[in-house]
């Protein structure tokens, strides 16, 4: 393939992974999917009634890994033995995907609120009929999204994965770039307003979620609309840059020309990893020394 075809291929890749890491999280904040799950699946057994939509159907990666997988066996399906165009087939194969996550979020969602009924937390229809329908729209952008990736580098850039197996890998990826920096941006930010900065959880306050939102009792849409503004986009631009870095070695420096290729996609992975990291650790001491000291449990200041 031509070098700017190459590129174009690959721009289109990043956006489509950019898009796919900014639904996945916008996703999980919806259904309380991400790190805060554990407290609000806790806070009925510490009186703290609740109408955040928890489902939690085994973590991120799996989640995200399952739905990708089942989106592009169907479109492979439809591809190969039905003559469907490739468009029109990743997009039956997300609506299918989609179809099952709303399916698995219902009764996760119901299974986990009747165990609870022992400790007077209801389980409220009308959050069922309103979050779901968002939580399956979002399953589908990030089916669709990571299909268009694995599609692209498999049938563009001759990946040497099958397309399946390559959309089950960044399903993985993607979810477990949304529980890494989508987190950070839905617990300590909109569920736990009332933590210090950088402060433990103290087991007193388990299940110590803010139950009150602007208008009315928190739920789910309300931690999408305060994470759409920062957690999500952030999210999507973490999962973008590492597809779009990690490909975009093997474009320019194509391990199949011959071993020097290969030793120099290696060299600037590397190089590339140790800037991040780098970066990564003035970005924390930046943010310690601006809005420090943190605070332990018992209200102890402790040096930034």
């Amino acid at each position: 393939m031509e070098p700017l075809i190459s590129m174009g291929v690959l721009a289109l890749i990043g956006a489509a992974a950019t898009i796919a890491g900014a639904s996945e999280d916008l996703e999980s904040d919806v259904g309380s999917q991400s790190n805060a799950n554990s407290q609000v699946q806790l806070a009925p057994q510490m009186g703290y009634v609740h109408r955040i939509y928890n489902k939690a159907i085994a973590g991120e990666p799996v989640s995200n890994a399952l739905m990708c997988t089942i989106g592009a066996t169907g479109a492979l399906v439809l591809i190969k033995h039905f003559g469907f165009s490739p468009l029109f087939a990743l997009v039956i194969g997300s609506l299918i995907a989609a179809m099952v996550h709303g399916s698995y979020s219902v009764t996760a969602i119901m299974g986990r609120e009747a165990s609870q009924a022992r400790f007077k937390q209801p389980i409220y229809l009308d959050l069922i009929r309103s979050h779901t329908p968002v939580i399956m729209a979002f399953a589908f952008l990030t089916t669709f999204s990571v299909m268009i990736v694995s599609y692209l580098m498999v049938y563009s850039l001759m990946h040497p994965f099958p397309f399946v197996l390559l959309c089950f890998l960044w399903g993985v990826v993607v979810g477990s770039v949304g529980s890494a920096t989508g987190d950070v941006h839905l617990g300590a930010e909109r569920q736990f307003q009332a933590t210090e900065f950088g402060a433990g959880l103290n087991a007193s306050q388990s299940g110590n979620i803010v139950r009150k939102g602007e208008s009315g009792l928190r739920n789910g849409i309300d931690n999408l609309w305060f994470c759409s503004k920062f957690g999500g986009p952030m999210t999507g631009v973490s999962f973008g840059m590492v597809v779009f870095l990690g490909t975009w070695i093997l474009v320019v420096f194509d391990p199949a020309e011959g071993n020097l290729e290969g030793w120099l996609s290696n060299i600037l992975g590397l190089v590339i990893v140790i800037v991040l990291g780098i970066w990564n650790w003035h970005i924390e001491k930046e943010t310690r020394e601006k809005y420090g000291p943190y605070k332990e449990d018992k209200g102890e200041e402790v040096s930034a």
